[in-house]
């Protein structure tokens, strides 16, 4: 068996990932594209995807510590490789560094804001020996940069990782909103006015940058959040897993007693999936992907870590969304332009949160498609807008039987005891909850599936129309057909005479269509 090697679960510092021995994956090829071609950088992505340990590996690399990139064994013993920046022209010349990390922020209030600013400015000013007698932070910060630039020779670089971390939890709170956003005007607005001083601007967030209200003034960022160039920046590439990481993945079939075929697919089917361009590469989450190597567990690992309460509180102030509505949906590239706060429309919101991502690009048309990106968020969104959708808050008895049913079928495949369930369950949502129409029903079984892990897809479509749901067991594949205040023999007749059914006849499984009429 192979030895263990160390996975950086939670571990954001680019020197304690390098010196203690863990894997990193060597992402300098495209820092050394993006420090060499340009100055001012924004990139969005999803929360747990790498952002604030490439913030700290841009940190090594203007700080000019060459040894963290070259080749060295650790005290432990571990050997650690030579990254790519450190085989190029790169000069590693100390540059004086201001990095801001509102990520590590727990209460989110003005004050709150106004004291981590204010630390930070402190911990850097006493770094160069700065005084000042100025005390707005703004022109602190001004002050700041050009005293370091003074004092060292060489232009500063400023960091700032998950800038709207404060906007996120103070949504729908107007003034704190206009609080927040004010600060950050002024803080951060400035840095155009100081090109001369500085040599590198990088900032990262989960919405786009020009939402904050402060890009009219810093409109010289270059946001690649959306750029093939730099769309595997952050996260795994399918390459770099059967590449760096295929002794781990073959560790972690043995593991699991599976072939590495078997394992590798397994990891495919929850973390991969997303698509940060048009180029459609599939990045893997790198949460997820190594809490999984890790724990010898392919498990859910970042919905819940990466899920912010506001997130929620903002889906629940919008229209009602279900999945069935959002997977496969087709948005005008505008829309990533929209306020983050808007009510008006969820697809940014799920998009720039990681539930959804890019599955398809129409010029034709400039808009995309957007879908879920893999089983892990599929099962964690709908365990999340369960709620939502049945109306039903808190513990639901109904729903855990209806889940040992689910999971009776997946063992012994009884389909009579399944519907049986389904029956039951129904049966228990008070009446007044239920819209009455089909998409009620078929929303909620469609939710609850999801939710339970079922490999299931709603709306297929075939050469004549779109059958409701199609689930995909081990013993065989279920065409299901739902009517509202209708028969289930009319609902059969249906599969029979669209068709629904035929395309699925090759699979090798057999398949059984069902009927359901409420």
């Amino acid at each position: 068996m192979y030895p263990q090697r160390k996975y950086p679960v939670g571990i954001q510092s680019f020197e304690n990932i390098r010196t203690d021995g863990y894997i990193y994956v060597d992402k300098t090829p495209l820092i050394y594209k993006m420090i060499t071609g340009g100055k001012p950088y924004f990139l969005s992505r999803p929360r747990r995807f790498g952002k604030s340990l490439l913030c700290s590996t841009l940190e090594a690399v203007f700080s000019g510590r060459r040894e963290l990139f070259e080749a060295f064994t650790t005290e432990d013993g571990i050997e650690q490789p030579q990254l790519f920046i450190a085989t190029t022209n790169w000069k590693w010349q100390p540059h004086p560094v201001i990095h801001f990390d509102f990520s590590k922020g727990h209460q989110y209030t003005l004050p709150a804001l106004d004291e981590m600013i204010e630390s930070t400015l402190l911990y850097y000013e006493g770094k160069w020996g700065i005084t000042t007698q100025f005390k707005g932070h703004n022109v602190r910060f001004i002050h700041l940069i050009e005293e370091a630039h003074r004092q060292t020779g060489q232009r500063a670089v400023v960091i700032v990782d998950e800038y709207d971390t404060f906007m996120l939890h103070c949504i729908g709170d107007e003034a704190l909103e206009e609080g927040v956003r004010e600060r950050f005007s002024n803080l951060f607005g400035t840095l155009k006015s100081l090109d001369d001083h500085l040599q590198f601007v990088f900032i990262t967030g989960i919405s786009k940058f020009s939402q904050m209200g402060i890009f009219s003034t810093l409109n010289n960022l270059k946001n690649i959040s959306m750029l093939t160039d730099y769309e595997t920046l952050c996260g795994i590439t399918e390459e770099e897993l059967t590449t760096q990481l295929k002794p781990d993945i073959e560790l972690l079939a043995q593991r699991r007693g599976e072939t590495y075929e078997e394992t590798f697919g397994e990891l495919k089917r929850m973390y991969d999936g997303y698509h940060f361009s048009r180029q459609m590469t599939d990045i893997y989450n790198p949460f997820s992907l190594f809490n999984a190597l890790d724990s010898g567990e392919i498990g859910d690992y970042w919905f819940d870590s990466a899920t912010p309460s506001a997130v929620i509180g903002m889906l629940a102030k919008m229209p009602p969304i279900s999945l069935t509505d959002i997977d496969g949906v087709s948005c005008a590239d505008t829309a990533f332009d929209v306020p983050f706060n808007s009510y008006d429309d969820p697809l940014p919101v799920l998009y720039q949160s990681g539930y959804l991502t890019i599955k398809d690009y129409r010029p034709s048309r400039h808009s995309y498609v957007l879908g879920l990106p893999n089983a892990e968020v599929r099962k964690g969104l709908a365990n999340s807008l369960y709620q939502y959708v049945t109306a039903i808050k808190g513990i639901d008895r109904g729903r855990a039987v209806f889940q040992d049913a689910y999971y009776d079928f997946l063992d012994y495949d009884d389909l009579p005891a399944f519907i049986e369930a389904v029956k039951t369950f129904f049966a228990g949502i008070p009446y007044h909850l239920s819209e009455k129409v089909e998409h009620y029903y078929h929303t909620v079984l469609y939710t609850l599936l999801t939710a339970f892990g079922a490999d299931i897809s709603a709306e297929e479509p075939t050469a004549k129309g779109r059958a409701d749901i199609v689930l995909k067991m081990p013993r065989g594949i279920y065409v299901i057909e739902l009517k509202y205040d209708d028969t289930a023999e009319n609902a059969l007749a249906q599969i029979d005479s669209r068709g629904y059914a035929e395309k699925y006849r090759l699979d090798g499984r057999p398949v059984t269509k069902v009927g359901i009429a409420f």
